[in-house]
């Protein structure tokens, strides 16, 4: 029996591209970010952040503006809220660069902050940093200022560096359990200082690939239904058939079982996994009720984004089915 949802759809906050369109590409037209918001909307993600990643400053002057105007469309103004920026703010040190070019990484500032929210309009609604570096702690203020929510990750750092965010303004952490070195000191690392302190919500790609489904309920458990938001992560290869393919500045291979990889670095560079994918993998693992579901991949994100929920219109297409204990989308 299929159950019509009390949520309009799912939210994600950070989508990087979909069906070949990268939002970061330096090419980006506007056509091509409109078709693949449209087509990502039709799979069940009622509204969601789309995402830029560490670029030269030139490509964020040129696709910001491209980008806000579209957000300013009657149609889109509902279910497109605003954009996450996922650097240039981040750490450059291997690992915790991931699939990042650590070249266009910098030292945060709030001038270049600001020019950023001017060139979008002032529709960014969450910014990732990293805590460890120089000037984190007062572009971090800047931006809580002026109600961006901010986000840590891409990083190496200390109790201490995520207390002292905190204490700025610092609400989550980008997946978490991700964008860090293959190996880690037993405790000293980002990871049990993210997962013990409270004011951090954890952002987890539910993919089945980024993390372990032990990671998963460990996280959730840790950290309580509350304190957890589920994400894509979607590459701008999500939606597309497997194959190799180059995006993200780097070299890819999509494999059949939707893992995305740069072989010759052995690290993943985003997701293919849409929303629903993600909250089907959660649902299998069979810890979650359909409520708490519903929490980590609607309630939170709009919390901690501060979207207005009664304002995302509803998709129409997804519901629940009770026997399976999956969602599933109508096919029209």
């Amino acid at each position: 029996m299929l159950e019509r949802l009390t949520i309009p759809g799912f939210v994600d906050l950070q989508v990087n591209g979909y069906v070949g369109v990268d939002f970061s590409s330096p090419d980006l037209t506007e056509d091509a970010f409109v078709d693949a918001c449209r087509r990502l909307r039709a799979t069940g993600t009622a509204a969601f952040l789309p995402t830029l990643i560490t670029s030269p400053l030139e490509v964020y002057e040129r696709n910001l503006p491209l980008i806000a105007s579209v957000l300013a469309r009657e149609e889109f103004r509902a279910w497109l809220p605003g954009l996450h920026i996922e650097g240039p703010f981040l750490s450059s040190q291997p690992g915790a660069v991931g699939a990042h070019n650590p070249d266009w990484t910098t030292a945060p500032t709030v001038d270049i902050f600001e020019k950023l929210l001017r060139w979008s309009r002032g529709s960014i609604k969450l910014f990732t940093l990293s805590p460890e570096l120089p000037g984190a702690e007062l572009m971090a203020r800047a931006a809580v200022a002026a109600g961006v929510a901010v986000s840590l990750g891409h990083t190496l750092a200390t109790k201490e560096d995520l207390q002292r965010l905190a204490q700025a303004g610092a609400r989550a952490f980008t997946h978490l359990g991700n964008a860090l070195p293959a190996q880690l000191p037993k405790f000293a690392n980002p990871i049990w200082p993210a997962l013990a302190n409270d004011d951090l919500t954890a952002m987890l790609i539910a993919d089945g690939h980024h993390v372990t489904d032990d990671f998963l309920k460990a996280v959730i458990r840790a950290k309580g239904v509350e304190r957890v938001i589920i994400t894509s992560d979607a590459s701008p290869v999500a939606g597309m058939p497997p194959g190799k393919y180059r995006t993200l500045n780097n070299d890819i291979v999509l494999e059949p079982n939707g893992r995305l990889h740069n072989p010759a670095k052995g690290f993943l560079v985003g997701s293919s996994a849409t929303m629903l994918q993600c909250m089907n993998h959660l649902a299998s693992l069979g810890i979650l009720t359909l409520e708490e579901l519903l929490k980590v991949g609607f309630h939170n994100p709009v919390k901690l984004a501060r979207i207005d929920p009664k304002s995302i219109p509803r998709t129409e297409n997804v519901s629940y089915n009770q026997e399976s204990k999956r969602f599933e989308l109508a096919v029209r």
